[in-house]
């Protein structure tokens, strides 16, 4: 970047020229109050200054009458701060600088001498010539007939006779003035100038500069790749601000590529999983099937029906898995719409004793249900939901033990505002919009077993992951096989859909899966 493009340079020159323009504005303000007030010359009036030089030249002119008077004149008072001039009588005129003097009050002046020289002899013979230093009597002023307004001019004496006099006006002119302190007032405006400068880039852009500087840096290392990188946010300024937000976009984009990590972690995972878990059926029947193929081999009827069995066994597992990943799939994409409408779950209950009726008779197990006042009905998909109470009854007859109980329960809920959970936009309502209802009542329907192994406390924050299988030690002590690992995965997509929540919690001898759902369909 070159440096007539940086910000700091823009702003710098901005502000010393401001401070210029600002200096200029007031030196030149100073001037004309100076040449309006008429007090050029500190504790000293202009007809004082008139007197004190012409008492100076008479004094001049009895001691040296050949005195160059014009180099006298110039050497004494070039650096006075009021202009004047003198006019001798033989029509010289003197200035005390290079400035010039309006005609009338050259003619004022001349008018003046020529009265003065026209008395007897050219004496003086009004007591107003003589001078007077000390200002008893103030400054004298006079018009003349075109009314110019002048100071009475100082006789200039010698022995007695009028030989000039010495006129000051009552007025400094600007650009007089404006000559006389342009070189002190430039020397001070630009001492001031670069000081200011220097403290400004100190006090000002240097800290600004840094500050951005840092942020920039840490930009350059998030844009690298470093997720860690933080821009320093000290101050309640505009700078703190940006780098307030730049963290905080820095945090979120942490927080997105963990995220992502973890994505594209668990679709690895997923990926091996299912390759695996479609691989397993697949290799059994592969295996069965070259078995029957080979000609040299004699199989009797029952082992090859044996095997034809394990062969449609296998396939029917292997449809299943594929029906329950594509389920899960449309469930957790959205897609699929829900009929939404009040279930009695009375209905709900029967149809799952049903369902289950012949393998709790065969795994020894009963089935009971309790439905409290007020729960007796809840608002929900019927196939859907049925579909969660089949996997969870299904999973819970698995893993109890011969002699124990199942338990169907449905009690009312009170939901926080903060489990009101919005519905999912696909979802179509029979009897219009739903959800929980506005003092918060809902209704749980939980499953119960009896499981003496329980689940592990470390097992139940994975226990609704996809293809996750902590039931080993169940499996083993119910002599099951192990499940797909997608049914509760099912169960949970099928829940937050009506926009519930599912919990489960576990200790030897007792397991509970609840659903908290909606009690009613709200019109």
């Amino acid at each position: 970047m070159t440096w007539h493009r940086s910000l700091y340079w823009r702003i710098a020159l901005g502000v010393i020229g401001l401070l210029a323009v600002m200096l200029l504005v007031q030196a030149m303000l100073f001037v004309w109050v100076v040449s309006q007030s008429g007090r050029s010359l500190p504790g000293q009036s202009p007809g004082r200054l008139g007197l004190t030089v012409a008492l100076d030249l008479t004094n001049v002119l009895e001691r040296e009458p050949k005195v160059d008077l014009a180099r006298y004149v110039q050497d004494q008072y070039a650096q006075y701060t009021h202009p004047f001039f003198v006019m001798m009588a033989d029509g010289r005129v003197i200035m005390s600088g290079s400035h010039s003097f309006p005609e009338p009050l050259l003619r004022m002046a001349r008018a003046q001498l020529q009265r003065r020289l026209d008395r007897p002899d050219g004496r003086r013979s009004e007591s107003g010539d003589r001078p007077d230093l000390f200002g008893r009597g103030g400054d004298r002023f006079e018009r003349d007939p075109n009314g110019f307004r002048f100071l009475r001019p100082s006789p200039i004496l010698v022995y007695g006779r009028v030989v000039g006099v010495v006129v000051v006006p009552p007025q400094a002119p600007f650009g007089f003035l404006l000559g006389r302190f342009a070189p002190m007032l430039a020397l001070v405006a630009g001492g001031v100038l670069i000081l200011g400068a220097v403290l400004t880039s100190a006090m000002i852009f240097g800290p600004a500069r840094r500050r951005l500087r840092a942020l920039e840096t840490a930009a350059r290392r998030l844009g690298s790749g470093d997720l860690a990188a933080r821009a320093p946010d000290r101050g309640g300024d505009e700078i703190a601000a940006v780098a307030s937000a730049f963290n905080a976009m820095a945090v979120d984009l942490s927080a997105r590529a963990e995220a992502l990590a973890a994505s594209d972690r668990l679709r690895r995972q997923l990926l091996a999983d299912v390759s695996h878990e479609l691989t397993t059926p697949v290799t059994a029947m592969r295996g069965y099937l070259e078995t029957l193929r080979m000609p040299e081999l004699a199989l009797d009827a029952s082992t090859r029906e044996r095997y034809l069995t394990i062969i449609s066994d296998e396939t029917n597992r292997l449809e299943r898995l594929i029906g329950e990943l594509l389920d899960l799939a449309r469930l957790e994409g959205g897609g699929g719409a829900l009929q939404i409408e009040d279930l009695p779950v009375a209905r709900l209950f029967d149809r799952v004793t049903a369902r289950h009726e012949h393998a709790c008779r065969a795994a020894g197990v009963t089935m009971e249900r309790s439905i409290e006042p007020g729960a007796e009905t809840v608002a929900g998909d019927r196939n859907r939901l049925e579909q969660a109470l089949q996997n969870l009854a299904a999973n819970a007859i698995r893993y109890a033990p011969p002699g124990s109980t199942v338990r169907l329960r449905s009690q009312v809920a009170s939901v926080d505002s903060s489990e009101r959970l919005a519905l999912d936009p696909h979802v179509t309502r029979s009897s219009g919009a739903h959800g929980f209802q506005p003092n918060g009542v809902g209704v749980t329907l939980s499953v119960e077993d009896e499981g003496a192994a329980g689940i592990a406390p470390e097992h139940l924050p994975h226990i609704f992951d996809r293809f996750y299988k902590a039931d080993a030690a169940r499996a083993a002590e119910a002599s099951v096989a192990a499940g797909s690992g997608l049914g509760l995965s099912i169960v949970r997509a099928i829940v937050e859909r009506h926009g519930g929540r599912i919990s489960v919690t576990s200790r030897p001898g007792l397991t509970v899966f609840e659903m908290v759902l909606p009690k009613r369909a709200l019109a």
